[in-house]
Parts: structure tokens; C-alpha cells; sequence
């Protein structure tokens, strides 16, 4: 159940991010939100991971900024990937991963309160 629920969070903060950060667009419907936020999960929990082990030193060095750049990466590896997310370049990718990062820490908080 709770990794149906971060998937959701992933879909909405995918489709808030196409609906407001300038450069990032999706065609389709909610179905390929939620195919977006499959791939993107997968890229992030398996290639994601490897790539922040080894650049932990620079994560340190940037107090953690340096995510939201491997995010943005991982971000434009699934518009790669998927046909039907495209990204103009790589500022809308970091604002996009970092929207995607602040929607998807709120709406988790939340739902923690509402799980309580």
C-alpha cells in the first residue's frame, strides 16, 4: 500500500511539475502520468542510488545540493527513455526535480498526519 501511495505522490508531483515549470511537457493522459512516475522511480531507486554512493563526497561539499542535480539527470533520463515526457534543457530539469522533491516531501508529511 505504501508503495502505491509514493507512486501517486510521484504522478501528482509529475503533473504539477509539466503544468508549471516551462520546458517540461507531457502528452497523454493520466495513465502515462502514472507510466512517467513508474519509469522515473525505477531510474531513480536503481541508477539514482548508484550514482548518489558515488558522489557522496560532493553531496557532502554541497550540503546536499548536488542531489537535486543527479535528480535532474535522472529526471532527463526518463524523458529519454519515455516518448511522451520531453524536457527543453537542463534548467527545466533541476527546477522540475526540484519541485518534484518539495511536492513529494509535503504530500508524504501529510500523509503521515493523516495515517496517525
Amino acid at each position: 500500500m505504501k508503495l502505491i501511495l509514493r507512486w501517486l505522490v510521484l504522478s501528482i508531483s509529475i503533473w504539477v511539475v509539466a503544468a508549471t515549470v516551462p520546458g517540461i511537457h507531457v502528452t497523454g493522459g493520466v495513465r502515462t502520468y502514472l507510466w512517467i512516475a513508474l519509469v522515473f522511480g525505477l531510474i531513480n531507486a536503481i541508477l539514482g542510488t548508484l550514482i548518489k554512493l558515488l558522489t557522496f563526497p560532493l553531496s557532502l561539499l554541497t550540503f546536499g545540493l548536488f542531489l537535486i542535480v543527479i535528480n535532474a539527470g535522472m529526471l532527463a533520463l526518463t524523458a529519454k527513455w519515455t516518448s511522451s515526457l520531453t524536457i527543453d534543457g537542463f534548467w527545466s530539469a533541476f527546477f522540475g526535480a526540484l519541485i518534484i522533491s518539495l511536492i513529494g516531501q509535503i504530500l508524504s508529511r501529510l500523509l503521515k498526519r493523516v495515517r496517525r
